[in-house]
Protein backbone atom coordinates (compact mmCIF):
# COMPACT_ATOMS: atom_id res chain seq x y z
CA UNK A 1 0.00 0.00 0.00
CA UNK A 2 1.01 3.37 -0.51
CA UNK A 3 0.92 4.59 2.86
CA UNK A 4 2.92 1.91 3.80
CA UNK A 5 6.15 1.97 1.27
CA UNK A 6 5.85 5.91 2.09
CA UNK A 7 6.35 6.23 5.48
CA UNK A 8 7.43 2.36 6.05
CA UNK A 9 8.47 1.33 9.61
CA UNK A 10 6.89 5.19 11.05
CA UNK A 11 3.71 3.96 9.40
CA UNK A 12 4.08 0.13 10.20
CA UNK A 13 4.41 1.40 14.44
CA UNK A 14 1.24 3.01 14.38
CA UNK A 15 -0.56 -0.95 14.02
CA UNK A 16 1.82 -1.86 16.80
CA UNK A 17 1.29 0.90 19.21
CA UNK A 18 -2.70 0.24 18.43
CA UNK A 19 -2.57 -3.67 19.32
CA UNK A 20 0.13 -2.91 22.53
CA UNK A 21 -2.69 -0.60 23.71
CA UNK A 22 -5.41 -3.37 23.64
CA UNK A 23 -2.89 -5.04 25.10
CA UNK A 24 -2.29 -2.66 28.21
CA UNK A 25 -6.43 -2.35 28.62
CA UNK A 26 -7.45 -6.14 28.48
CA UNK A 27 -4.09 -7.79 30.16
CA UNK A 28 -3.74 -5.06 33.21
CA UNK A 29 -7.34 -5.76 34.21
CA UNK A 30 -7.23 -9.32 34.14
CA UNK A 31 -3.50 -9.79 35.20
CA UNK A 32 -2.31 -7.03 37.48
CA UNK A 33 0.97 -6.77 37.83
CA UNK A 34 3.96 -6.29 35.65
CA UNK A 35 4.36 -10.03 34.70
CA UNK A 36 2.61 -10.32 31.46
CA UNK A 37 4.96 -7.64 30.12
CA UNK A 38 7.68 -9.91 29.96
CA UNK A 39 5.96 -11.83 27.34
CA UNK A 40 6.69 -11.34 23.09
CA UNK A 41 3.86 -9.33 21.84
CA UNK A 42 2.33 -12.07 19.80
CA UNK A 43 2.07 -13.94 22.89
CA UNK A 44 0.24 -11.02 24.53
CA UNK A 45 -2.16 -10.35 21.55
CA UNK A 46 -2.88 -13.63 21.54
CA UNK A 47 -3.73 -14.34 25.77
CA UNK A 48 -5.45 -10.15 24.61
CA UNK A 49 -7.73 -12.19 21.75
CA UNK A 50 -8.52 -15.43 24.13
CA UNK A 51 -9.60 -13.29 26.72
CA UNK A 52 -12.01 -11.02 24.41
CA UNK A 53 -13.18 -14.48 22.57
CA UNK A 54 -14.21 -16.14 25.84
CA UNK A 55 -16.36 -13.00 27.12
CA UNK A 56 -17.67 -12.20 23.83
CA UNK A 57 -18.86 -16.33 23.58
CA UNK A 58 -20.21 -16.45 27.40
CA UNK A 59 -21.65 -13.04 27.47
CA UNK A 60 -24.00 -13.48 23.95
CA UNK A 61 -24.79 -16.94 24.92
CA UNK A 62 -25.53 -16.56 28.46
CA UNK A 63 -27.63 -13.08 27.70
CA UNK A 64 -29.50 -14.82 24.42
CA UNK A 65 -30.04 -17.55 26.05
CA UNK A 66 -31.84 -16.02 29.53
CA UNK A 67 -34.15 -13.52 26.51
CA UNK A 68 -35.09 -16.98 24.14
CA UNK A 69 -35.39 -19.60 27.25
CA UNK A 70 -36.42 -17.88 30.57
CA UNK A 71 -37.73 -14.40 29.96
CA UNK A 72 -39.13 -14.64 26.54
CA UNK A 73 -39.53 -18.65 26.12
CA UNK A 74 -43.12 -19.21 25.21
CA UNK A 75 -43.19 -15.99 22.81
CA UNK A 76 -39.65 -17.60 20.37
CA UNK A 77 -39.54 -21.27 20.96
CA UNK A 78 -41.87 -24.05 21.42
CA UNK A 79 -40.99 -25.70 24.63
CA UNK A 80 -40.13 -28.98 23.14
CA UNK A 81 -37.49 -26.90 20.85
CA UNK A 82 -35.64 -25.90 24.19
CA UNK A 83 -31.95 -27.86 24.49
CA UNK A 84 -31.16 -29.58 27.89
CA UNK A 85 -28.83 -27.66 29.86
CA UNK A 86 -26.48 -30.75 29.04
CA UNK A 87 -26.58 -30.27 25.71
CA UNK A 88 -25.57 -26.77 26.27
CA UNK A 89 -22.71 -27.61 29.16
CA UNK A 90 -21.40 -30.10 26.23
CA UNK A 91 -21.33 -27.21 23.49
CA UNK A 92 -19.70 -25.02 26.29
CA UNK A 93 -17.13 -27.39 26.48
CA UNK A 94 -16.04 -28.12 22.81
CA UNK A 95 -16.44 -24.36 22.38
CA UNK A 96 -14.20 -23.70 25.27
CA UNK A 97 -11.35 -26.15 24.12
CA UNK A 98 -11.43 -24.67 20.42
CA UNK A 99 -11.03 -20.89 21.74
CA UNK A 100 -7.07 -20.63 22.33
CA UNK A 101 -7.06 -22.15 18.43
CA UNK A 102 -9.29 -19.69 17.10
CA UNK A 103 -8.03 -16.79 18.86
CA UNK A 104 -4.15 -17.75 16.68
CA UNK A 105 -6.29 -16.06 13.42
CA UNK A 106 -6.74 -12.69 14.52
CA UNK A 107 -3.05 -13.11 16.78
CA UNK A 108 -1.51 -14.32 13.21
CA UNK A 109 -3.70 -11.29 10.90
CA UNK A 110 -2.16 -8.39 13.50
CA UNK A 111 1.55 -10.04 12.90
CA UNK A 112 1.13 -9.79 9.22
CA UNK A 113 -0.45 -6.22 9.55
CA UNK A 114 2.04 -5.30 11.81
CA UNK A 115 4.79 -6.46 9.91
CA UNK A 116 3.48 -4.48 6.66
CA UNK A 117 2.74 -7.88 4.02
CA UNK A 118 -0.97 -6.71 3.85
CA UNK A 119 -3.07 -3.62 2.36
CA UNK A 120 -4.04 -2.47 5.81
CA UNK A 121 -4.52 1.63 6.29
CA UNK A 122 -4.49 2.91 9.77
CA UNK A 123 -7.11 5.66 9.20
CA UNK A 124 -10.23 5.73 7.16
CA UNK A 125 -8.75 9.85 6.18
CA UNK A 126 -6.49 8.02 4.17
CA UNK A 127 -8.70 6.42 1.76
CA UNK A 128 -11.95 8.62 2.12
CA UNK A 129 -15.62 7.85 3.39
CA UNK A 130 -16.88 6.73 0.09
CA UNK A 131 -13.43 4.35 -0.88
CA UNK A 132 -13.65 3.35 2.75
CA UNK A 133 -16.79 1.85 2.22
CA UNK A 134 -16.60 0.78 -1.38
CA UNK A 135 -13.79 -1.43 -0.01
CA UNK A 136 -16.01 -2.70 2.82
CA UNK A 137 -18.22 -4.34 0.71
CA UNK A 138 -15.83 -5.33 -1.64
CA UNK A 139 -14.63 -7.46 1.90
CA UNK A 140 -18.01 -8.53 3.33
CA UNK A 141 -18.67 -9.75 -0.76
CA UNK A 142 -15.23 -11.74 -0.47
CA UNK A 143 -15.33 -13.37 2.83
CA UNK A 144 -19.36 -14.12 1.91
CA UNK A 145 -17.87 -15.91 -1.22
CA UNK A 146 -15.30 -17.71 0.68
CA UNK A 147 -17.24 -18.63 3.89
CA UNK A 148 -20.21 -20.33 1.55
CA UNK A 149 -17.53 -22.46 -0.78
CA UNK A 150 -15.48 -22.89 2.71
CA UNK A 151 -18.30 -24.23 4.42
CA UNK A 152 -19.68 -26.52 1.40
CA UNK A 153 -16.18 -28.36 0.58
CA UNK A 154 -16.33 -28.94 4.76
CA UNK A 155 -19.03 -30.87 3.43
CA UNK A 156 -18.75 -32.32 0.11
CA UNK A 157 -15.34 -33.56 0.99
CA UNK A 158 -15.80 -36.51 2.78
CA UNK A 159 -13.00 -36.41 5.05
CA UNK A 160 -13.03 -32.95 6.14
CA UNK A 161 -16.60 -33.45 7.21
CA UNK A 162 -16.02 -37.02 8.82
CA UNK A 163 -12.81 -35.53 10.82
CA UNK A 164 -13.62 -32.09 11.48
CA UNK A 165 -17.27 -30.49 10.27
CA UNK A 166 -19.26 -33.57 11.91
CA UNK A 167 -17.80 -32.31 15.20
CA UNK A 168 -20.59 -29.16 15.08
CA UNK A 169 -23.25 -31.37 13.40
CA UNK A 170 -23.93 -33.23 15.90
CA UNK A 171 -26.17 -30.89 16.79
CA UNK A 172 -28.82 -31.27 13.75
CA UNK A 173 -32.18 -30.59 15.52
CA UNK A 174 -33.69 -27.45 17.38
CA UNK A 175 -33.75 -29.18 20.99
CA UNK A 176 -29.81 -29.43 20.17
CA UNK A 177 -29.25 -25.88 18.84
CA UNK A 178 -28.55 -23.43 20.93
CA UNK A 179 -26.82 -19.92 20.87
CA UNK A 180 -23.66 -22.21 22.52
CA UNK A 181 -23.68 -24.34 19.68
CA UNK A 182 -22.48 -21.33 17.23
CA UNK A 183 -18.72 -21.78 18.43
CA UNK A 184 -18.96 -25.87 18.88
CA UNK A 185 -16.41 -26.65 16.12
CA UNK A 186 -12.98 -28.70 15.80
CA UNK A 187 -10.64 -25.93 16.19
CA UNK A 188 -9.58 -26.71 12.52
CA UNK A 189 -13.15 -26.13 11.11
CA UNK A 190 -13.71 -22.99 12.92
CA UNK A 191 -10.18 -21.26 11.76
CA UNK A 192 -11.15 -22.66 8.35
CA UNK A 193 -14.29 -21.14 8.26
CA UNK A 194 -13.27 -17.84 9.37
CA UNK A 195 -9.97 -17.55 7.08
CA UNK A 196 -10.88 -15.82 4.16
CA UNK A 197 -11.02 -12.65 6.70
CA UNK A 198 -7.23 -13.08 6.44
CA UNK A 199 -7.26 -13.73 2.76
CA UNK A 200 -9.13 -10.96 1.78
CA UNK A 201 -6.36 -8.40 4.09
CA UNK A 202 -4.08 -9.16 0.60
CA UNK A 203 -6.41 -8.20 -2.00
CA UNK A 204 -8.69 -5.58 -1.03
CA UNK A 205 -7.43 -1.67 1.20
CA UNK A 206 -8.96 -2.43 4.55
CA UNK A 207 -9.41 -0.94 7.78
CA UNK A 208 -7.56 -1.95 10.81
CA UNK A 209 -10.12 -1.64 13.69
CA UNK A 210 -12.66 -2.83 10.86
CA UNK A 211 -10.98 -6.02 10.50
CA UNK A 212 -10.17 -6.69 14.01
CA UNK A 213 -14.50 -5.62 14.86
CA UNK A 214 -15.61 -8.42 12.45
CA UNK A 215 -13.45 -11.11 13.54
CA UNK A 216 -14.76 -10.76 16.61
CA UNK A 217 -17.99 -9.73 15.09
CA UNK A 218 -17.94 -13.57 13.65
CA UNK A 219 -18.66 -14.87 17.70
CA UNK A 220 -21.55 -12.89 18.50
CA UNK A 221 -23.44 -13.64 14.51
CA UNK A 222 -22.61 -17.41 15.22
CA UNK A 223 -24.76 -17.58 18.42
CA UNK A 224 -27.81 -15.42 16.58
CA UNK A 225 -27.66 -18.09 13.83
CA UNK A 226 -27.46 -21.08 16.32
CA UNK A 227 -30.77 -20.00 17.93
CA UNK A 228 -33.79 -21.56 15.69
CA UNK A 229 -35.51 -17.69 15.87
CA UNK A 230 -36.56 -17.27 11.85
CA UNK A 231 -36.11 -13.04 12.27
CA UNK A 232 -37.46 -12.95 8.55
CA UNK A 233 -35.21 -10.35 7.64
CA UNK A 234 -34.14 -10.54 4.24
CA UNK A 235 -31.75 -11.35 2.42
CA UNK A 236 -29.95 -12.07 6.26
CA UNK A 237 -28.92 -15.82 6.89
CA UNK A 238 -31.03 -16.03 9.85
CA UNK A 239 -31.40 -18.58 12.76
CA UNK A 240 -34.55 -20.03 10.68
CA UNK A 241 -31.95 -20.74 7.11
CA UNK A 242 -29.36 -21.91 9.44
CA UNK A 243 -31.77 -24.52 11.48
CA UNK A 244 -32.71 -25.77 7.90
CA UNK A 245 -28.74 -26.33 7.48
CA UNK A 246 -28.26 -28.41 10.42
CA UNK A 247 -31.55 -30.57 9.50
CA UNK A 248 -30.90 -31.82 5.58
CA UNK A 249 -26.65 -30.89 5.61
CA UNK A 250 -27.43 -29.69 2.07
CA UNK A 251 -28.51 -26.93 2.35
CA UNK A 252 -28.11 -22.39 3.11
CA UNK A 253 -24.28 -22.82 3.96
CA UNK A 254 -24.31 -19.04 3.57
CA UNK A 255 -22.84 -16.82 6.42
CA UNK A 256 -24.63 -13.22 6.51
CA UNK A 257 -26.77 -13.47 3.31
CA UNK A 258 -28.51 -16.03 1.74
CA UNK A 259 -27.14 -14.61 -1.73
CA UNK A 260 -24.44 -17.21 -2.04
CA UNK A 261 -26.88 -19.88 -1.47
CA UNK A 262 -28.96 -18.17 -4.10
CA UNK A 263 -26.38 -17.88 -7.17
CA UNK A 264 -25.45 -21.62 -6.80
CA UNK A 265 -28.89 -23.20 -6.00
CA UNK A 266 -28.74 -24.30 -2.07
CA UNK A 267 -30.79 -21.46 -1.07
CA UNK A 268 -33.98 -23.40 0.79
CA UNK A 269 -36.53 -21.12 2.59
CA UNK A 270 -37.85 -21.72 5.97
CA UNK A 271 -41.27 -21.76 4.42
CA UNK A 272 -40.84 -24.62 2.09
CA UNK A 273 -40.06 -26.79 5.17
CA UNK A 274 -43.98 -25.63 6.18
CA UNK A 275 -45.52 -26.25 2.86
CA UNK A 276 -44.09 -29.76 3.40
CA UNK A 277 -45.13 -31.05 6.60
Amino acid sequence: MAAVAAHGGDYLRRFVAETEWYNEVVLSAVAPGNSWRGLPHPVQSWIRNCVGGYLLYFISGFLWCFVIYYWKRHAYIPKDAVPTNEAMRKQIIVASKAMPFYCALPTLSEYMIESGWTRCFFNISEVGVPMYFVNLALYLIFVEFGIYWMHRELHDIKPLYKYLHATHHIYNKENTLSPFAGLAFHPVDGILQAIPHVFALFIFPTHFRTHIALLFLEAVWTTNIHDCIHGKVWPVMGAGYHTIHHTTYRHNYGHYTIWMDWMFGTLREPVDILKNE
